[in-house]
């Protein structure tokens, strides 16, 4: 894998065909929250992305065939970045009239304790990787009135229960910090005109492994016509490649 051709801004490992250049001027830091971005970026933004490994094909290829579709796999494989490209994609073209974006607001071993603001900014920290996903998709400023409007509805697990969601797309991120119950609540939101993709790493949850739900969701599910389980391996992570040689010495 390639390293940046240079010393200044930021190389994604899914640029696509983008020779290398930088989206983003040197020393333009992201923040959390969509408005704080910053506007130049919207120059520049994505149009395409193209799967890098097999694996990575066959997900989106599975997104586009299946109402619901699980992402099971290491960090740094794309599982998130793939299903915000296929999001977007299904928006743009008519297909859905919304995203519909939630994950567990589960910490990483330290609490951050109380967070001020609306459901948006006590959100921000967790929906940071899908926010700057879509920025590169959209544009920032595009992506910020989509928040405003509802185009882009970030939705709490917590308040999911009871709900319907039609003529969405659907992106469950992290989802190996829920418990079965809350899985099994989570899918069967499912409404018609709508996909469904769910991204996690079982071993790397944030829950005791017992509690995880994931890993059983997947194998009940995957003999479903309608379902399609795709698993990554370290061979698809396309970060810097010392995170490959890493992943088998920390499992």
């Amino acid at each position: 894998m390639a390293p940046p051709p240079d010393g200044h801004g930021t190389w994604h490992p899914l640029d696509g065909d983008t020779g290398g250049k930088s989206r983003r001027g040197p020393g333009k830091a992201r923040t959390a929250a969509p408005d704080a971005w910053d506007d130049t970026r919207d120059q520049s933004y994505l149009k395409t992305v193209k799967p890098r490994t097999a694996n990575q094909e066959a997900l989106m290829a599975a997104i586009d065939a299946h109402p619901l579709t699980i992402a099971v796999g290491p960090a740094g494989t794309g599982k998130t970045y793939l299903a915000v490209t296929k999001a977007v994609e299904s928006l743009t073209a008519g297909h859905v009239g919304r995203v519909v974006i939630t994950r567990p607001v589960v910490e990483a071993g330290e609490s951050l304790g109380f967070l001020p603001g609306d459901i948006n900014d006590k959100m921000d920290p967790w929906m940071r990787p899908i926010y700057d996903a879509l920025s590169d998709r959209l544009g920032a400023r595009q992506v910020r009135q989509m928040v405003k409007d509802g185009t882009v509805e970030v939705a709490p697990l917590a308040y999911m229960r009871g709900r319907t969601l039609s003529r969405s797309f659907v992106i469950v991120d992290e989802a190996q910090n829920m418990t079965y119950p809350q899985i099994k609540m989570l899918l069967t939101r499912l409404g018609w005109h709508s996909t469904m993709v769910v991204t996690g790493d079982p071993d790397q949850t944030d829950l005791l492994p017992e509690l995880s739900g994931l890993t059983e969701a997947a194998r009940r599910l995957e003999v479903l016509d309608g379902v399609a389980v795709v698993h990554l391996t370290t061979a698809d992570i396309v970060r810097h490649p010392l995170v490959a040689a890493m992943m088998p010495l920390l499992a």
